[in-house]
């Protein structure tokens, strides 16, 4: 069975900055991409970033381009999202997630096999 485990979410203020983690362990998501989805209260699911499986390509929402950075550490088989210049918009839940579709650009809601528990960012103003 494989499990992912987010940390790193927490309480900030305006303009500051998080770096969440998401640790997988097994390797059947080795050669697939990651990426991180976010659900606000009273929302839907919302994707925020996807990186490839070497690390190398990424995509991103557009609530979120230019603020944050997704990447792998393909050795510790775990995935980070850096969201910097965090808003009270981007108060969410926020899930790491995968699937085994090669195209990054399939990294849909619908498609996803593997999420994780979730962790809480609240951004106060």
């Amino acid at each position: 069975q494989v499990n992912l485990v987010e940390s790193g979410g927490g309480v900030v203020q305006t303009g500051d900055s998080l770096r969440l983690s998401c640790s997988i362990s097994g390797r059947t998501y080795i050669r697939y991409p990651l990426g991180w989805f976010r659900q606000a209260a009273g929302k839907g699911r919302e994707f925020v970033a996807a990186v490839g499986p070497n690390g190398v390509i990424t995509i991103y929402g557009d609530s979120v381009k230019g603020r944050f950075t997704i990447s792998r550490d393909i050795a510790e088989n775990t995935a980070y999202l850096q969201m910097n210049s965090l808003t009270p918009e981007d108060t969410a839940i926020y899930y790491c997630a995968a699937n085994r579709d090669s195209n990054i650009n399939s990294f849909r809601l619908q498609l996803i096999e593997s999420w994780g528990q979730g962790t809480q960012v609240t951004v106060s103003s």
